[in-house]
């Protein structure tokens, strides 16, 4: 009885939330412009919260730079291999690389293993958060209308609240200024911040994800086609990713972020490019049905592991 309260209390608060969430929009309790504010603070606020600490904490190693550029190049190969189920839509490839790990993975992460191993999740997200920022909207301008520039990808990453977090976080990391902190207890005090001001986190963006699920005027072919294609080649590079952390003695830390890393969605950012309606129909609802897979691939892995 025991282990059953414990998956059902790392499952039922996600998906309660994401109940409330579809309730919210259903009874008009928030409106899109409140959704919108909320999503806000949480890429402005508390998401760089959980970013700072989360590498202000990572252990940093020459193993940690093949971690990153073994996501990067993941990334890269899933969006490659995308190519090859691009018929229908050019968003396709997009669709089958890239992690929503600000969004939703974190939350997932701390969930089921805790706050006190997000750095864990932290070392994994670093590889796929530089293609994010670089490749996949690059590969986004050379596929549509407009081309990028080098200068805006720039700007952007430089402004955005959840690099400048990284960053931060890198820093104090890295060069073992977080560490030093710890004897006159400013580590602490720097700890209690950023759990403080992140603390919200989990539960405003699942209630944002079930605000925004939707199964109305779906493609359904098309759809699923796009999941079927990104769970093979997720599969695939699970499975890779899986050798070589084990290879460089890292498996038993890292399986763990691995694990949801991998079911996650793409980004959730991907319909703002979309071209016309009904692209963006399509990549809003292959989001909404990844989504739903993450979830409940999430149960499962909650129902394996507690």
């Amino acid at each position: 009885m025991q282990h059953i309260t414990e998956i059902l209390g790392t499952i039922l608060p996600v998906v309660l939330m994401l109940l409330i969430g579809v309730l919210a929009r259903r009874t008009s309790l928030l409106s899109r412009e409140g959704i919108g504010a909320l999503k806000s603070v949480v890429v402005n606020i508390t998401l760089p919260a959980v970013m700072l600490n989360a590498f202000a904490t990572m252990t940093y190693s020459a193993k940690n730079i093949i971690i990153t550029l073994m996501m990067f190049l993941v990334c890269l190969a899933a969006w490659f291999l995308g190519r090859f189920f691009s018929k229908g839509s050019r968003f396709i490839p997009f669709l089958t690389t890239g992690f929503e790990a600000g969004m939703l993975g974190y939350s997932l992460f701390m969930l089921l293993y805790g706050s006190e191993r997000i750095s864990e999740f932290a070392a994994i997200d670093l590889g796929q958060v530089l293609f994010v920022f670089t490749l996949y909207k690059i590969f986004l301008g050379l596929d549509g209308n407009e081309k990028p520039k080098a200068s805006q990808l720039i700007s952007e990453m430089i402004h955005s609240p959840t690099i400048i977090a990284i960053l931060i976080g890198v820093l104090l990391g890295a060069t073992g200024l977080y560490r030093l902190m710890e004897p006159g207890g400013l580590s602490g005090l720097l700890d209690a911040c950023t759990d403080f001001v992140s603390a919200p986190t989990g539960a405003v963006i699942l209630l944002t994800i079930g605000y925004d699920l939707s199964f109305e005027h779906i493609p359904w072919k098309l759809v699923l086609k796009t999941l079927a294609a990104r769970v093979l080649i997720m599969l695939a590079l699970r499975l890779a990713a899986g050798g070589i952390v084990s290879a460089i003695g890292m498996g038993a830390e890292l399986n763990g972020a691995l694990n949801i890393m991998f079911i996650l969605p793409p980004p959730y950012v991907l319909p703002v490019f979309a071209d016309d309606e009904s692209q963006r129909n399509f990549v809003s609802s292959a989001l909404s049905m990844m989504t739903v897979v993450t979830i409940f691939c999430f149960i499962i892995l909650t129902a394996v592991l507690r």
